[in-house]
């Protein structure tokens, strides 16, 4: 019996944890470059500093909206896996697919910035921060269905997959008005001020089953 659980781990959960870390910082790294590459520009025409702050204030404000959100995604991945004790291949092509899109993100948010603005902008980035939340919710379900995997209770399991539909839910829905309304940009993306006090609201709902019980 041990023989079979030991095969069907892939990797440790420090190991790919680490992995992740490394995928994250990467991409962090990512963001940044196409304002280095601006500034280089923009030297070489002898502009000022003033003027650099102005041309790219646009894509300074989406280098920090996506930095933040990449730094949230990765808090949430952490809490995850910081009661996962084994990981089989569902977990691991999950963490994988979680990983591609964390990596897309760079890309995205260039689109969004560098680009002329067009109506696939906003279906590009919005998209790509739902398909990262959506991967961890994914993780979350999986988890739960394989209780051998971690060290959870179920009520805290029912808990993190009821907040990370919260989430998905909400970049889902600013995604769905970025398509239903030209020109919103990512404007939608405000939606996000409301998933702490949903989550809020939530779990008060969910003590007070738990205290009717």
């Amino acid at each position: 019996m041990t023989q079979v659980t030991k095969s069907r781990e892939l990797s440790s959960p420090e190991r790919l944890q680490a992995f992740t870390d490394a995928v994250v910082a990467i991409a962090l790294t990512l963001l940044i470059l196409p304002l280095m590459e601006s500034v280089g520009e923009l030297a070489d025409h002898d502009g000022t500093t003033a003027e650099w702050l102005a041309a790219e204030q646009y894509a300074l404000l989406g280098f920090a909206l996506s930095f933040i959100l990449i730094a949230v995604f990765w808090v949430h991945h952490h809490k995850i896996f910081h009661s996962v004790k084994r990981v089989d291949a569902g977990l691991l092509w999950l963490t994988v697919g979680w990983m591609f899109t964390i990596v897309v993100m760079p890309v995205a948010t260039s689109l969004s910035t560098q680009m002329e603005s067009d109506w696939a902008q906003p279906l590009v980035y919005i998209g790509t921060l739902f398909a990262t939340s959506l991967m961890l919710l994914m993780a979350r379900i999986y988890l739960r269905s394989h209780p051998d995997l971690h060290q959870m209770s179920d009520d805290d399991a029912v808990m993190g997959i009821r907040a990370s539909f919260i989430v998905s839910g909400l970049f889902l829905a600013a995604l769905v008005l970025s398509v239903v309304i030209p020109g919103a940009g990512n404007w939608p993306l405000l939606l996000m001020l409301l998933s702490e006090p949903l989550q809020r609201l939530d779990r008060r709902r969910g003590a007070r089953s738990s205290l009717k019980r």
